[in-house]
């Protein structure tokens, strides 16, 4: 994955912890979304609704997921799952630049 085509962007930022994590929705033609964001070095705590897969085309985290007891070391050309109504926590080592999709 390197681009999307025929996508719709929205302008508007989420913008998450104090803007140490952002992310941009785009929406597909199917009405199907995904989000680009970037995470600079930090602790985070995320909840979940729907399942998301992380894919993540650069830097450096660690990722523990509700009901794990092991952190996993994620780099670039990496992925992980996580599901539905769960949570996770990451610890950024490197600015992270990622694509989260949900469902």
């Amino acid at each position: 994955m390197s681009s999307f085509e025929n996508v719709t962007v929205d302008v508007a930022a989420n913008i998450y912890f104090d803007g140490k994590v952002t992310s941009r929705k785009i929406t597909f033609a199917d009405g199907s979304s995904k989000t680009l964001g970037i995470m600079m070095p930090g602790e985070y705590e995320f909840g979940t609704e729907a399942k998301e897969l992380m894919e993540i085309t650069s830097g450096e985290l660690s990722i523990l997921i509700a009901g794990d007891s092991d952190w996993q070391e994620i780099t670039g050309g990496m992925s992980f799952k996580v599901p539905a109504n769960s949570s996770f926590k990451l610890k950024v080592n490197k600015v992270t630049d990622y694509c989260c999709s949900y469902g």
